[in-house]
């Protein structure tokens, strides 16, 4: 399939981890617009959230998402949690987006559609820099010191856009 348009790299921003139904979230936000995603489209994505969360199992309850604002009506929600101590548990949301199964063009209705995907290029960049960080923070720590959640939140990837990091 040939690409219909040029491609080009969309804003990352990050903004602080909140707290969503007992898990820790790290948070970034995708967007060509300067000025970010809409209040009301974050209002509704992280109102959605708990239902993408997976239930706890002993890991430290550490979660992040890729807040994804399409250049058409499209508003995507990907929520990555840490279970079985190492294993990237993934679901997605999707709002104003009929071709998912969206109900209209609505971008703060979101829904779990039931697709195997776990995000575009535009989403797929922090998944490598937390996959470091949690190995990083949580997992190679040298005995006895014990896995370090503040620092694993505190370590995100920065700001600027979604490619060109080399």
């Amino acid at each position: 399939m040939a690409p219909t348009s040029v491609f080009t790299e969309k804003l990352l921003t990050v903004p602080p981890p909140i707290e969503v139904a007992g898990r820790w979230v790290k948070r970034y936000h995708v967007t060509s617009d300067p000025a970010g995603i809409a209040p009301e489209v974050e209002r509704a994505a992280y109102a959605f959230l708990p239902e993408l969360l997976p239930e706890p199992d002993g890991t430290p309850p550490a979660t992040f998402v890729v807040l994804h604002r399409g250049d058409d009506t499209g508003a995507y929600l990907n929520a990555y949690s840490w279970v079985w101590d190492n294993v990237l548990h993934f679901r997605g949301a999707a709002a104003g987006q009929p071709v998912l199964g969206c109900p209209d063009l609505d971008p703060t209705r979101f829904i779990a559609p039931d697709q195997p995907w776990i995000g575009c290029v535009w989403e797929l960049p922090p998944i490598l820099h937390e996959r470091d960080a949690w190995v990083r923070h949580m997992l190679a720590r040298p005995a006895p010191e014990v896995p370090d959640l503040d620092a694993y939140l505190a370590d995100s990837l920065p700001e600027g856009t979604t490619g060109d990091r080399s």
